[in-house]
This record gives structure tokens, sequence and C-alpha cells, in this order.
């Protein structure tokens, strides 16, 4: 029995500055994983790579991470397109993994099922059902409001939302996905639209300003701890919920969990790549005190 099972692919990123065209691993498996690594072994991964992409894996295994490898005829292949102007960017999907499977799971038992979504089709609702009946499922909820036309990737709504949302238990948003999924742009209202939709612990980041947590009608509000310096957000909301599902995973509170998931996404804007930093690192932060908490009506 694992404490978390992270299932989600790892990508075959290029990225393409006016500077530079770099190729790297990435996705929400990656960096989820990458995470876990320092705090927690009791962990599994489950992903599918083309054969000539299962170097990406390599490395985690060494570190004594467990992974499930399924095979795909392909691995999810993105373009980031970076103009001048870095707040623009252009995305293309050129290749994509095949979808996973219910069986897939068979003989995979974990307390928590953390679904690191990347397009509309990497998770079945069919999956999502058979995984609620194992243990608890967090999902997060990006992948499910992007679809490929072509190449070209597309903003949705996610279309069997309303019963999915009932088989999960954890559900990880931004303020722009959860506007998309709720029809609301005030945080308050969403949180509650997507509770009453039946899930039961709501996490909502807001970058900077912190995040929210809503559960059994009450908000927990969670600071931002400001880095020391901004050197790569990417990864960013991975690196958050697996600090905060382990800490559920060893039933700390909503707070507690939150506040250290945040320490996690602070540390690892400081470095470049995924998050690589210590216990040590993350209690120091928490005890720091540079904090910002979210502001509004909760």
């Amino acid at each position: 029995m694992y404490d978390i099972c992270c299932i989600g692919h790892i990508t075959l990123d290029k990225v393409v500055t006016p500077d530079s065209e770099v190729y790297m691993p990435g996705g929400t498996a990656f960096y989820f994983a990458h995470s876990l690594y320092n705090i927690d072994h009791n962990f599994l991964l489950v992903t599918a790579l083309a054969k000539d992409q299962i170097a990406f894996v390599e490395d985690l295994r060494n570190k004594g991470i467990h992974i499930k490898l399924l095979p795909s005829l392909y691995t999810v292949y993105f373009e980031n397109i970076y103009p001048a102007n870095q707040d623009i960017r252009i995305q293309r999907v050129w290749q994509k993994a095949d979808a996973f499977q219910k069986e897939n799971l068979d003989g995979v038992d974990a307390k928590i099922y953390h679904l690191g979504s990347l397009l509309a089709d990497d998770f079945s609702l069919d999956l999502i059902k058979s995984l609620s009946e194992k243990g608890i499922v967090s999902l997060d909820v990006q992948g499910m409001l992007r679809e490929v036309e072509g190449t070209n990737v597309v903003a949705v709504d996610w279309k069997e939302k309303i019963e999915a949302l009932q088989h999960i238990d954890i559900l990880k948003a931004n303020e722009s996905e959860m506007e998309v999924l709720t029809g609301t742009d005030d945080i308050a209202e969403g949180a509650r639209i997507l509770a009453n939709w039946g899930v039961r612990e709501v996490v909502i980041t807001l970058g900077s300003m912190g995040s929210i947590i809503f559960s059994e009608n009450k908000f927990f509000l969670i600071p931002a701890f400001v880095p020391q310096k901004v050197v790569d957000a990417t990864g960013c909301g991975d690196t958050y919920m697996a600090g905060y599902l382990y800490k559920r995973s060893l039933g700390a509170s909503l707070q507690e969990a939150g506040e250290f998931g945040a320490a996690m996404a602070t540390l690892n804007i400081e470095n470049s790549g995924p998050f690589n930093g210590k216990m040590t690192d993350i209690l120091v932060k928490i005890n720091g005190n540079e904090k910002i908490f979210p502001v509004g009506k909760y």
C-alpha cells in the first residue's frame, strides 16, 4: 500500500525563445515525483512513454522512486514558443501518448491517487469512478480543460464535470481554471459551487497571493511565502500539491498541509528545474516572516 500514487504522462517539452531552443522532460508527473523524492519514498508513479523516451524515468528510478511504466506508441510532445514578449505563449502538441485505462491500475493500491492531467482525454470517467472505489482521488484539473485540434491546444470546459466531480475528493485549480469550471470569477462562490458538485477539498491557487482551501463549509487561507528570488515558476502547482497530499496522507490539518505545500512551491520558484529541497528547507521557509495571505471575503 503506497501513501500516494501519481498517475500522469511525463512529457517531452520543446521550449523556444528568441535566444534558444531547449528540449527537456516535463509534465505534472515529472514535477510531482521530483517533489516527493526527498520527503516520501512510499510513493508510486504511473506513467506512459514511448520506447525512445524511457530514459526520462531512469533518473527517477535511480533515486529510488517506484515507477509503473506503461507502453505507449508516443510520448506527449509539447512545443512552447515564447516570442520577445514573454507574457505570450504559443503552445502546440505534436504527439499524444495513449490514454490511461482502468485496467492499468489493477493491483495498484494507495491511500491517495493523484491524477496529473495534461489533456482532456488522459483520464476517462470510468477510470475516475474505479479509483474512487479504491481510495481518495485528487485531480489537478488543468488538463481536463485543454483539447488538441490539429496541433493547437484549445481551451474547453469539461463536459463530464458534474458527474466526474462527484468522485473527486480533492480538486486543485488556479483561479482561471475555477472560472472556466464554475462560470464565476469570485473565488468564494466558485469554491462553494465545486463543493456542491461533490468535491470534499477544493484547493484554489492564487499565484503570489497564496491559495485558499474550502472544506466542510469553511475557508482556510494559505499564505504565499515570499521567495528570496524568482528563478523558474515551472511546476510550482505540481510541487504545491505534492507537499499538500504528502501532509494529508499523514493526517495533517488542511492549514498545515496547505502551508507545507506553499513553502515547497516557493522553494521551487527560487531554483531552476524540479524541486530539490529537503525537509529542513521547507520548515525554515514555513517559519519565516515574509508571508502574503489571500485577500477578499471568505
